[in-house]
C-alpha cells in the first residue's frame, strides 16, 4: 500500500488513487523532464553516443536552448497524470480487494514482511500503466530525438516496456511497502519521509531494471537494428560492457530521485486531506 490512512472499499480506495495519482504524474513530468530528456539522448540518438550527461546538457542548450530541455514534454504532461494514476488506482484497488482473502495476506518467507497481496497489486498497477505509457513513451522518445512517428505505430516496444514496467513498478510497490511497515514514523511524516523513502524506492528499482529501459529507449527510438531484446542486450554488452547497459544512469538517478520524491509529497498530503474532508467515509 502507497499509503498509511484507515483504508474503505476497495472501489473507493482505488478511485482515490485514480484521483491524488494526477498529482503525482503531472509533478514527476514537471520536476523531471530535462534530465529525462538528456538520458533519452544518452541513449537513443545518433550524435550523443559517447557524450556524458554534462555535456549532453551543453550540447542540447547550445543547439535547441533551454527549450530543447523540455522537447516532447507534452505527450507525457497529458499522459503521465493519466498512467501515473491509473497505476495507483489498480494497485490500491487491487490491494485492498485482495483483503477478503487471508491466503493472500500471508508473508512470503525471507521477504521481512512482504505479503503476496503486494506482489500481485503490483502486477495490476504495472500492466494498467504500460497498456496507457507505451504509445506515450514513443511519442516523447520520437520528439526527445528529432524524430516523427505515426499513429499505426506507436505501440512499437509495447512488449519490453510491460517487462520493464513489471520489474520496475512491482519492485517500487515492494519497497514502499516494506518501507511503510518497517520505517512507520518516517513515513507518515508529511515532507521529509515521502521524499526520502519515494526517491530511494523508485532509484532503487530503476538501478535493477535499467539495462531494460535502456533497451526500451532504443526500440522505440528507432536506434540500432531490429532484433530481440535478448539479443540487443547481448549485442550492447560485447561492444560496450557494462556501461553499455547502464548508459544514461546518472541522469536516470536524478531525476528519478527528484521526481518521484517530490510527487509522493504531493500525492501522500492529498490522501491525508482525502481522509480530513470526510471522503473516505
Amino acid at each position: 500500500m502507497t499509503h498509511s490512512e484507515a483504508r474503505t472499499s476497495w472501489f473507493k480506495e482505488g478511485a482515490i488513487a485514480l484521483s491524488v495519482g494526477v498529482l503525482y504524474g503531472t509533478t514527476s513530468v514537471l520536476v523531471g523532464h530535462p534530465l529525462d530528456t538528456i538520458k533519452t539522448k544518452m541513449q537513443a540518438q545518433r550524435g550523443f553516443e559517447n557524450t556524458n550527461m554534462v555535456k549532453t546538457c551543453l550540447k542540447t542548450v547550445r543547439t535547441q536552448g533551454i527549450i530543447g530541455l523540455y522537447r516532447g514534454c507534452v505527450p507525457p504532461m497529458l499522459g503521465s497524470g493519466i498512467y501515473r494514476s491509473v497505476q495507483f488506482s489498480a494497485f490500491e484497488a487491487a490491494y485492498t480487494f485482495c483483503d477478503r482473502y487471508p491466503v493472500l495476506k500471508k508473508e512470503i518467507p525471507g521477504t521481512f514482511g512482504l505479503q503476496v497481496r503486494v506482489i500481485l497489486a503490483g502486477a495490476c498497477g504495472s500492466t494498467a500503466r504500460a497498456i496507457i505509457e507505451s504509445p506515450l513513451e514513443l511519442a516523447k522518445i520520437r520528439r526527445q530525438t528529432g524524430q516523427t512517428y505515426q499513429l499505426r505505430g506507436v505501440y512499437k516496444g509495447f512488449s519490453v516496456t510491460w517487462i520493464r514496467t513489471l520489474g520496475l513498478m512491482g519492485l517500487y510497490f515492494c519497497f514502499i511497502d516494506s518501507f511503510r511497515r518497517n520505517l512507520p514514523h518516517l513515513f507518515a511524516s508529511p515532507v521529509l519521509g515521502p521524499f526520502l523513502l519515494s526517491g530511494t524506492a523508485a532509484t532503487l528499482a530503476w538501478w535493477i531494471v535499467w539495462p531494460i529501459e535502456n533497451m526500451k529507449s532504443q526500440v522505440q527510438g528507432n536506434f540500432g537494428k531490429e532484433q530481440p531484446l535478448r539479443s540487443r542486450l547481448v549485442l550492447t554488452f560485447r561492444e560496450r560492457g557494462i556501461s553499455g547497459l547502464y548508459r544514461g544512469i546518472g541522469p536516470g538517478t536524478l531525476r528519478s530521485f527528484l521526481a518521484n520524491g517530490v510527487s509522493m509529497i504531493v500525492m501522500s498530503n492529498a490522501q491525508k486531506l482525502v481522509t480530513k474532508l470526510g471522503l473516505r467515509q
